[in-house]
């Protein structure tokens, strides 16, 4: 009897020893330390080796047995590992780094949206959802940018590597090819010298996917050449090895508004120079998303002051009255000797968010079929999501589309209502042309309809701009923009895609309503700009600002201003309050640059000289005004006023050495820098990216979102493109 229970106890034990030892599957939430999903996350299984990856909403699975080592990784965040006990659940909870990063670079090739699935908000009749991976990884940290087949993260102060052209997928029923590691097309592979081959190797089915993906459910074909002759070339160092000619990529649709940079001027026959300040940063993230893809970057796309003001500067809150504060600094050019740049920075007045007023929103969605692209359409509908989280029970929201006709999708609904608006947002799909004027119309008149007094009543127009508004679509665009922004109702647009951007229309559509312009190029953009930025981007404290500047000629020889081309006004606008001008908003800083020759400076800049004019000429006492470089004046509206307020301020004619100026100075001197770099400007004499790299690194401060470390790689990746 004892030898039985003996027997059954082994057995006993040996069952759950066997049960322990099986492999089950192990399931979690990922999160950071302030309780936010965390999607994206490495899960490797140290014993087993086997990989897996957090969905959209954090969660993960993984084959565990008891005894395993789970470590969970994230780019931004440390390390931790978790021994698998009894449980099959492991929640995880990733403690952020508190230091700089060094380079990480991530690839990952072949994802199709068909691959992964993710369960996004629906709860009770929650569908199942097929989204790209790149959306799990893109924006949970400054410098990631992410491609379909290619991702990468480049963090600071690492110089930055540009992505690897990716090849195409196979075609249907052809295997993968994988050539020295490098994923390659049928063609190249037959062109391949025999006698270069090592070794051949056939894979299929699990073992293929398991490595490769989807996409080598044909099988996978991989060759080893001798001395690795085609080992980390891209695709198209592939063809040109094995001189294969490419054919020709179809020529890009997207549309700029050329302009002309400008010059330097006299402050003797132009003494004033006006124009509308400008906070809109699209031209900038359009630059990085060109950047990031190793492409050269169209010169019309380049404005510099929206460069400028994508970065965000320590300008001191206003004191007084005045919703915004004035700063100005005068230092050395840092690209033309003996030259000075002069900057005037404004701060506006931080609102609490407690105190903004109530918003009156209606979302105009470009629901076409030029926007059924991954980065049209469905990073429109995560990027909305994200402002929908920042509304508060006052606020209420609207959504109009529009393809070929226009409609309301949700009648006005209370912020506290997010599960209704998320719920009709993901109900939205592409499909028809593109007849934009009746989606504007239908906007503006709900929005007037609900229109709230005191209130921030705006339109949020998000689309890739390739619409039409009567029979000649610019002006007529132009014209309808104006007509609306009489309604008190103010415009935010929101740019999306590439290969047919149109630029030019949603430049207008800003510039011509009271509006502001981004271009989200990523679910880290979206963040950025309707997340961290809500109040600035969405409530407006002054509008139709205006700047008009007088140079003292004594000190002045000749300025010109950096930027602002599409926002120059004529001098007798300044004071003209039916002239249109930019927005400001909540604690959102505003900056201009100048590039001044000093009087008696010898320059190849200077216009051509005139004689003197007989009857314009004033006669000056020299002792005047000596210690003045200029005198800035500023014109704005309340956001419900019609009748403008002016400030003034003297600038004193004191300049420091830039290697002692502020670091918003340096700063934003190297944005600027970089821009002209772009735009091949004719105006600069060094145009070394070295330089400005080395100088924006000398300016780099209170830099907690990594914004600053990210344009100076992306100045590091931008030489090729001297």
């Amino acid at each position: 009897m004892k030898s039985l229970k003996l027997i059954s106890s082994a057995i006993a034990m040996l069952i759950c020893f066997v049960s322990m030892a099986q492999e089950r599957t192990i399931t979690g939430i990922i999160s950071d330390k302030s309780q936010q999903l965390l999607p994206g996350v490495n899960i490797l299984n140290q014993n087993s080796k086997v990989n897996a990856t957090s969905d959209f909403d954090g969660k993960y699975s993984i084959k565990a047995k008891t005894g395993d080592m789970l470590v969970f990784s994230f780019i931004g965040f440390e390390t931790q590992s978790q021994k698998v006990q009894n449980s099959n659940t492991i929640n995880i909870r990733l403690n952020e780094y508190n230091q700089t990063l060094s380079e990480v670079v991530v690839v990952g090739y072949g994802t199709n949206s068909s691959e992964y699935e993710d369960r996004s908000y629906a709860r009770a009749e929650r569908k199942k959802e097929k989204r790209d991976l790149s959306q799990a990884i893109q924006g949970k940290v400054a410098g990631v940018q992410v491609q379909n087949s290619v991702g990468y993260v480049a963090a600071p102060k690492q110089s930055f590597k540009m992505p690897r052209e990716s090849p195409s997928l196979p075609p249907k029923n052809e295997p993968l090819y994988i050539i020295d590691g490098v994923p390659a097309k049928a063609n190249q592979m037959a062109k391949i010298n025999p006698n270069d081959i090592d070794n051949v190797s056939v894979l299929k089915d699990q073992a293929a996917t398991s490595i490769y993906g989807s996409k080598a459910s044909n099988g996978v074909v991989v060759i080893s050449t001798k001395n690795n002759l085609y080992k980390n070339l891209s695709e198209k160092e592939l063809d040109q090895k094995l001189n294969i000619v490419p054919i020709p990529a179809e020529p890009s649709q997207e549309d700029y508004d050329s302009f002309v940079e400008n010059a330097f001027e006299s402050p003797k026959t132009a003494p004033l120079s006006t124009f509308s300040i400008d906070v809109d940063n699209a031209s900038y993230t359009n630059i990085r998303r060109f950047l990031n893809n190793g492409q050269q970057v169209p010169k019309d796309a380049v404005r510099v002051e929206e460069m400028v003001n994508f970065f965000k500067y320590t300008y001191p809150q206003p004191k007084n009255e005045h919703p915004f504060s004035i700063n100005t600094e005068v230092s050395d050019s840092p690209w033309n000797a003996n030259n000075k740049i002069l900057k005037i920075g404004l701060q506006g007045k931080n609102i609490p968010t407690d105190d903004l007023p109530a918003s009156n929103l209606v979302f105009l969605i470009d629901v076409s079929g030029s926007m059924s692209d991954m980065n049209k359409l469905p990073l429109l509908k995560q990027s909305l999501k994200i402002l929908v989280n920042e509304l508060r029970p006052k606020d209420k929201v609207a959504i109009v589309v529009y393809a070929g006709a226009a409609g309301m999708v949700l009648p006005p609904t209370s912020g506290d209502e997010k599960k209704t608006i998320i719920d009709a947002l993901d109900k939205l799909q592409s499909g028809g042309s593109t007849a934009g004027g009746a989606g504007i119309e239908l906007a503006y008149k709900t929005a007037t309809e609900n229109f709230i007094k005191g209130g921030n009543n705006r339109v949020i127009l998000a689309t890739d701009g390739d619409f039409n508004v009567g029979s000649s679509s610019n002006t007529d665009m132009e014209k309808l923009i104006e007509e609306k922004r009489k309604t008190g109702v103010f415009l935010t647009c929101l740019g999306y895609g590439m290969g047919n951007y149109k630029d030019s229309k949603m430049e207008i559509l800003a510039d011509k309503g009271n509006g502001n312009y981004a271009y989200i190029d990523n679910i880290q953009e979206a963040n950025r700009f309707l997340g961290k930025e809500f109040k600035g981007s969405m409530f407006a404290i002054a509008k139709d600002v205006k700047i008009q500047i007088e140079f003292n000629p004594k000190q002045v020889q000749s300025y010109r201003l950096i930027g602002y081309e599409n926002r120059k006004l004529r001098p007798e606008d300044f004071k003209n309050d039916a002239i249109d001008a930019g927005e400001l908003g909540s604690n959102h800083t505003v900056t201009a640059l100048y590039e001044i020759i000093p009087a008696g400076v010898k320059s190849d800049y200077l216009t051509a000289q005139t004689d003197d004019l007989k009857y314009t000429k004033t006669e000056t006492n020299s002792s005047n005004y000596s210690n003045e470089l200029a005198t800035v004046k500023f014109r704005y509206k309340k956001p419900d006023g019609e009748k403008s307020i002016e400030m003034v301020q003297v600038i004193e004619n004191k300049s420091i050495a830039l290697n002692k100026a502020s670091d918003d100075m340096k700063f934003s001197t190297a944005v600027a820098w970089f821009g002209l770099k772009l735009r091949d400007s004719k105006l600069i004499a060094d145009k070394s990216s070295e330089e400005i790299a080395k100088l924006a690194k000398q300016g780099n401060s209170n830099d907690g979102e990594g914004y600053k470390a990210e344009f100076i790689r992306l100045v590091e990746g931008a030489k090729q493109f001297n």
